[in-house]
């Protein structure tokens, strides 16, 4: 604080009125993006398995085969990145840090005794960060657009169970992405559960229709069980991994 006539005023970054007006709209951008930046340096992790999928989804709901399913393959991300160095974490589970899908990937990686993250975000319903994701590497947004940054910014792969808008919105950011090459490294994208999927978005017709490249089918796959979709990540993601250490998606300047 400083003194003016006798009144103490605040120094500007301490000043939580300038701070969340829409002059220091700025400032709280880059807040989103070094706080995370500087915890994962911290705990030294250089890349990142994301887990997409919806929130309403509950073990005891009618999908949810999909939450345990997701539980299972977050356990064994982790068990297999655990064995990939001693000291510096390369597929570490990331989700979006709320219930469902999210909740189900946090808890798969604390059943192996391994970190995960959060990127939360406060929404109108008030979505909640889980309680499984790792201490130090939960993090509340709210900007979507920083949010979304971080997803890509590590990823190494992408998992995405069953979900809605939010889910459909992730999943197109970052095949669009990847499709128009503004991120240099491939990043293998996991559907998992390929009847929703097939019922849910009708690619084939998007090839039919001209609107995408029959080529662009090859941006993802699928997978109907954890097994399955491990052996597609290890056999994706193994060949770089040590390769590209910290494992950043960098965007291209061209």
């Amino acid at each position: 604080m400083t003194s003016t006539e006798g009144r103490r005023v605040p120094l500007a970054y301490k000043n939580g009125a300038f701070l969340d007006s829409d002059d220091a709209r700025p400032l709280r951008i880059l807040a989103e993006y070094l706080q995370p930046l500087y915890a994962f340096e911290r705990e030294r992790i250089c890349g990142t398995v994301v887990f997409f999928g919806s929130a309403r989804l509950r073990p005891d709901g009618p999908l949810g085969r999909y939450y345990e399913a997701a539980r299972e393959l977050a356990r064994l991300v982790t068990e297999w990145s655990k064995e990939l160095s001693s000291d510096i974490c390369h597929c570490v589970v990331c989700s979006g840090g709320g219930g469902g899908i999210m909740e189900a990937a946090n808890r798969g990686a604390a059943d192996a005794g391994g970190p995960s993250i959060g990127l939360n975000i406060g929404l109108p319903h008030e979505q909640r960060p889980n309680p499984y994701i790792s201490p130090g590497l939960s993090f509340e947004f709210h900007y979507f657009f920083m949010r979304k940054l971080w997803f890509a910014h590590l990823a190494r792969a992408l998992i995405v169970f069953p979900g809605g808008f939010g889910t459909l919105d992730e999943l197109m950011e970052i095949l669009t992405l990847m499709q128009t090459e503004k991120i240099e490294r491939h990043i293998p994208v996991v559907l998992y559960g390929s009847d929703y999927w097939n019922e849910v978005v009708d690619f084939e017709a998007l090839v039919r229709h001209g609107t995408i490249d029959r080529g662009d089918l090859a941006l993802f796959r699928y997978a109907d069980d954890p097994q399955a979709a491990l052996a597609i990540l290890k056999s994706a993601i193994a060949p770089d991994i040590e390769a590209e250490t910290p494992a950043i998606a960098h965007s291209r300047t061209a």
